[in-house]
Order: structure tokens, then sequence, then C-alpha cells
């Protein structure tokens, strides 16, 4: 199986608006790389989100071009400085390939616990707007990653 993780994508200050909407750069950024991962083809079954505004306008870009038949949903559990153990022991059981759109520190400490199973070692240096690809079940490696530098070449 697989799980894509995101970072989501250039925000505003909190200074500029509270709600940190995406910048035109950012949603740029997430167009890029939601057009080439349409083209990959990648199967995802649904994508999860914070319910911060800055992660659910990346999840609905991203949804526009991979079309998930479960549809871009916010759950709990994906802020920045939560428990990542909670969603780690979900997706080890999850059947679907699925998107997570999320934020700092919390995607850095997911993949650690994920690839390594200690959330305090960041072996994946998370890129705004990027997808880093995760395959297996409880063992868990990167496959690849698409930046939205690669994306917009």
């Amino acid at each position: 199986m697989e799980v894509y993780l995101v970072q989501h994508a250039e925000a505003i200050s909190k200074d500029e608006n509270p709600e940190r909407p995406l910048t035109a750069a950012g949603r740029d950024a997430a167009a890029d790389v939601a057009v080439v991962a349409g083209k990959l083809g990648l199967g995802v079954q649904q994508i999860r989100h914070s319910g911060k505004t800055r992660a659910r306008q990346t999840a609905e870009i991203l949804s526009g071009a991979l079309t998930p038949p479960g549809g871009v949903v916010a759950v709990k559990g994906l802020g920045p400085l939560d428990d990542v153990q909670p969603v780690a022991d979900e997706l080890a059981d999850h059947a679907q390939p699925v998107m997570l759109v999320g934020h700092l520190p919390f995607m850095e400490r997911l993949a650690g616990l994920m690839l390594t199973g200690d959330a305090g070692q960041p072996l994946v240096k998370f890129t705004k707007a990027a997808i880093v690809c995760l395959s297996g079940d409880k063992e868990w490696q990167v496959s690849w990653i698409l930046t939205p530098e690669i994306a917009g070449i």
C-alpha cells in the first residue's frame, strides 16, 4: 500500500491573515505537483487534511487532479503538534492508498515513526506542497518524492 504525505503549500503569514490561506505561489506550486501526480495516475482513495485553511486548500488543489473516490475530508489528529502514533497505527491497518495533507513538525515526525519506529528521527525533509510516497504496511520505505521544483520543470 502507498501513503502519500504532503506538507501544505506556502501560506500567508498569521499577521496578514490569521486563517493563513495559500499564497499565489503556494497555489501555483500545489497545482504543478497536482498536474504531475495526475499524469502519473496516482491512485488515491481519499485525501485527508488537518482542517486548517492552508491544508484544506492544498488538499482541494491535489484532489482536482487526482479525483479520489473517497473525496477530501478534514480529520482530527493531523495538526502541527498532534501525536503521530495514532495516525501511524491507523495507516498500518489501512488497505487503500491515502494522502495526508498536514503541517510540520507533524509530517516529519510521522515519516520518522513509520520509517524507523522513532518519531524523533526525521529522515525526510519536507518541502511545501511536495508529495512523499511511502510504500509498505508495517514496514515502510520511501518510494519517491515529488517536489514543486521537479513538477515545474
